[in-house]
């Protein structure tokens, strides 16, 4: 059983083995529970109740704070029913301190408070750069061609019992600890990517049980990672830098109450001669077993004399910052599903699942034997193992054997591929499952959505969408998980951001990502194409790229409430809307069009490969900068208005009326057509309100009348895809959304369902309807754009989604627009404050819509029926004197019953 759906039951039915009382639970610091390095003066503090009853509201909550010394906060009664990002108001945090919280509600049912929550804790990392008393330190000298990655060592002893040890470690490339010869944490590719010049995370690790009294030694390994490895598709590296550097400082608190710290400095060892020969990310690794210099990370070790000393660097140490968003961790595993010879003899594995992550070997042979494992997503036609699409990148890790009689173990470090099937060469005997298993790899956000319906082709489209998700959100939201590229393109990740956010708890993601947006950001405030900027200072301001910057945070503040967030990232978004101002031209009244630059356009829309009669849907890329031009100005209008920036609203409302009158002087006919009569063009037209009112529904119908004259298929690129069925829908035309959705053929969303796809693919028809390939110089089976469907998923068909007024799910609006084609349709949600539902169900002319409304919050439930008198509520009638608790109906919209609810579970039934 899938994890998110056993923490689904779980919380589902934790309620009915519960006591009436409400329950405080699910403590969160900084959107993660119990965290460790935190930075943050103020970390908001977060809980959610839970509940068997209806209607359960918090009125108030005292919160307590201490340390092993005592009280830093009581907050008192405060009469609040927030529940979710309370900022910490206490004492001045110190640096390297644990501090244990627990938190009592006061709820509508009583007078008298609940019991006190279970504690919880953060730790904090280091506030100042003054507190970093470890020094910087190299390899004394390098193989500067294939560049193995080098070994650090220190043997320290400890002589008296210990209370706590914490590390904090950073690299510049990428590091690997362990300590006693025990591994530290359980993060991978530390210490992640950023904009390095300005912002270098690192980590902190609680070790107190690593230790142990007399002598211990601490063993690091470093490889070239982000920081100087090959990166983007020119070939490039040493982008940030040339060295390999280690950061590392181990503060001791014994029971006695004193101190000591090991640094990293001149008092250490290195080594070059470890069994990692190479390691790249787009090439793979080389493991050398018979260098694996046993005991290198235990004291005592023997062979320590013929170590180097290290090099000792004055790098700065003023750009780094504590670690907000959850690490790489390993996650599901895989056995291959068959193991058989290709047509052209070659050994292969199909995993049956394409994944990111690595793929561990168990193997004996001789000392020097060599096992190559190549990767690839895909089989050609004949059923070939396929590589040209990963362009430069060889994918590829090899193993070279030490000649253990016992068998030997192998799995990479440094680098990582994306892939279904894998390739094996110079595997000595017969090759089984057992020998192998694929280990997945990626941020370790917490599965919060689930969508499911009746449609089994549909149900597939939504686990393609999760796994392009897992594969591609490793840290920075990349485009592509194995070929030469694997960059954080905004366009994909402001298109997908929203489904991104139902999927995955991805608050503390963006939130890290964002901060190197607005960093990397010019001065001019143009936003790169990629996050971090590794393709140079002139790749920048294409338009539904950069509007990351506005989108991005509003789309956190909508799904997490997250108003901190959206103040942070408030000057990028108005940096961002000023240069498009100023880039702008102005048309004969005077208003801005911004009709100049190079933008990518609606990327990789529809084009037939003999397009003679001109059915491609081209749409001008400069209609499209104006709709995102108008859009990015409401976005900043939005957070203005949320931040109590009143005179920033009046001056980009006024500034927004000027935009959409550009356009439609310069894009809109007299008669009311758009210049570009493509889907995409009515889209952005429709979706980002540029029509005046009288001219909005006419438009619609020509979107429609588009649909239907290319079959009922869609035509749209990157950015007209997100938006088309929340369109139609929107204008009365879901009849023609749903048949989109459940289009079989080319181009559509199911189509590479058919083909067999287990992600999403990059283009529409990465595999031809003959099984050919598309170009291979851009064809990724793992491109998580086209998934932002998902977003109307659960927000039209299931119906799921929060109210603007109250983001975060504070207020749940529950509509789901019921289609033809699918009999049930139902969204899970783990949100800020608890589970929400909302799934629907016909049969035999009856609608049953079962709805989950979390405790502390409330809902409007659209019910689709004529009237009120037609609907029951758990067998009680919603109207009259014996009517069903919590419910009270407010009104009717357009062919629903409109009910206000309370939180708790409703099963709503239509006749």
């Amino acid at each position: 059983m899938h994890v998110f759906t056993r923490l689904i039951i779980a919380l589902w039915l934790l309620p009915l083995f519960a006591s009436a009382q409400t329950v405080v639970q699910q403590l969160r610091c900084e959107n993660r529970q119990n965290p460790i390095g935190l930075d943050s003066p103020k970390p908001r503090l977060s809980w959610q109740l839970t509940s068997p009853k209806r209607s359960v509201r918090q009125v108030a909550y005292e919160i307590r704070v201490s340390t092993a010394k005592g009280t830093v906060w009581n907050s008192g009664k405060i009469m609040s029913d927030s529940s979710v990002h309370i900022s910490y108001a206490g004492k001045p945090l110190q640096s390297g301190q644990r501090y244990e919280w627990q938190v009592r509600v006061w709820d509508n049912s009583s007078p008298t408070p609940l019991a006190w929550s279970a504690p919880a804790f953060w730790h904090t990392g280091l506030f100042t750069t003054a507190e970093w008393t470890a020094n910087w330190i190299g390899p004394v000298a390098e193989d500067t061609t294939n560049r193995p990655s080098p070994r650090f060592r220190r043997e320290f002893s400890v002589r008296k019992p210990i209370r706590s040890a914490v590390a904090h470690i950073t690299a510049h490339g990428m590091y690997h600890a362990r300590i006693n010869g025990e591994r530290v944490g359980e993060a991978f590719l530390t210490p992640g990517w950023t904009s390095y010049k300005k912002r270098l995370q690192y980590q902190t690790y609680d070790v107190t049980n690593l230790l142990k009294t007399g002598s211990n030694a601490i063993g690091i390994t470093l490889g070239s990672g982000w920081y100087r490895g090959f990166i983007g598709f020119s070939g490039q590296k040493n982008f940030y830098g040339k060295d390999i550097a280690l950061l590392c400082q181990l503060a001791i608190t014994y029971t006695d109450g004193t101190t000591e710290t090991i640094n990293s400095d001149n008092t250490w060892q290195s080594s070059l001669n470890g069994p990692i020969r190479s390691s790249e990310i787009y090439n793979g690794e080389t493991y050398d077993a018979r260098n694996e210099q046993t005991g290198w990370d235990k004291p005592g070790y023997a062979e320590a004399k013929t170590w180097a000393g290290v090099s000792v660097q004055n790098y700065p140490k003023n750009t780094l910052i504590a670690t907000i968003n959850e690490p790489i961790t390993k996650h599901e595993t895989f056995k291959p599903v068959s193991i058989f010879r290709t047509p052209k003899g070659e050994l292969v594995a199909d995993f049956g699942q394409n994944l990111v992550g690595w793929v561990v070997v168990r193997a004996t042979g001789k000392a020097g034997d060599t096992i190559t494992l190549s990767h690839a997503e895909v089989l050609d036609k004949a059923g070939n193992f396929y590589t040209e699409n990963l362009r430069a990148a060889k994918c590829e890790n090899r193993y070279i054997l030490k000649g253990d009689a016992a068998g030997e173990k192998f799995e990479p470090h440094f680098s990582w591929q994306g892939f279904r099937y894998v390739k094996i060469n110079g595997f000595s005997g017969d090759l089984k499952p057992d020998n192998l298993l694929a280990v997945t790899l990626y941020s370790d956000m917490a599965p919060t959505g689930r969508f499911t319906c009746s449609n089994a082709l549909v149900n597939q489209l939504q686990k393609n969408i999760q796994w392009g998700q897992r594969g591609n959100f490793l840290d920075v939201p990349t485009d592509c998980p194995q070929r030469d590229e694997r960059l954080g393109w905004t366009g994909d990740a402001q298109a997908f951001s929203r489904t991104a956010a139902f999927n995955f708890g991805v608050n503390a993601f963006f939130d890290k990502w964002l901060q190197d947006v607005a960093a990397d950001q010019d001065s001019l405030g143009s936003v790169p194409f990629v996050v971090p900027n590794v393709l140079g200072k002139n790749a920048s301001g294409s338009t539904g790229w950069a509007d990351v910057a506005t989108i991005a945070p509003w789309t956190m503040y909508l799904a997490y409430g997250d108003r901190r967030l959206l103040g942070q990232q408030y000057n990028s978004m108005k940096a961002w809307v000023n240069y498009m101002k100023n880039a702008a031209k102005t048309d004969e009244q005077g208003n801005p069009l911004w009709a100049t630059g190079f933008h990518f356009g609606d990327w990789l829309f529809y084009r037939p490969a003999d397009d003679n009669d001109g059915r491609s849907a081209v749409t001008d890329k400069y209609l499209i900068a104006q709709c995102f031009f108008a859009h990015s100005t409401q976005l900043v209008i939005n957070a203005a208005t949320v931040l109590g920036k009143t005179d920033d609203v009046a001056v980009y409302t006024a500034l927004l009326n000027r935009v959409k009158t550009a356009f439609r002087n310069e894009y809109l006919t007299a008669n009311g057509r758009l210049v570009s009569s493509t889907q995409t063009a009515y889209v952005l037209a429709l979706q980002f309100d540029m029509l005046s009112e009288s001219q909005r529904q006419p438009t619609a119908e020509r979107l429609a009348e588009n649909i239907k004259s290319y079959g009922n298929h869609l035509t749209t690129g990157f950015l007209g895809t997100p938006y088309l069925c929340h369109v139609l829908s929107r204008f009365g035309q879901g009849s023609v959304a749903y048949k989109l959705l459940l289009q079989e053929t080319y181009p559509s969303w199911l189509y590479p369902v058919k083909m067999g796809a287990t992600t999403i693919w990059e283009r529409w028809d990465g595999i031809k309807p003959d099984s050919t390939f598309q170009t291979p110089g851009m064809n990724s089976y793992n491109h998580y754009a086209y998934g932002a469907i998902g977003d109307w998923l659960y927000r039209v068909v299931a119906g799921l989604d929060t109210d603007e007024k109250q983001p975060g799910y504070k207020h749940l609006i529950i509509k789901p627009q019921i289609g033809a084609g699918l009999t049930s349709a139902c969204a899970d949600l783990l949100t800020n404050y608890g589970p929400a539902r909302s799934g629907w169900a016909m049969e035999n002319g009856k609608l049953t819509l079962d709805v989950e409304v979390p405790a502390n919050t409330t809902a409007t439930v659209y019910v689709p029926a004529l009237t009120a008198a037609a609907i029951q509520e758990s067998g009680k009638p919603i109207t009259g004197g014996t009517g069903a608790e919590g419910v009270a109906v407010t009104g009717s919209d357009g062919g629903y019953v409109v009910l206000r609810v309370g939180s708790g579970r409703y099963q709503f039934v239509v006749n």
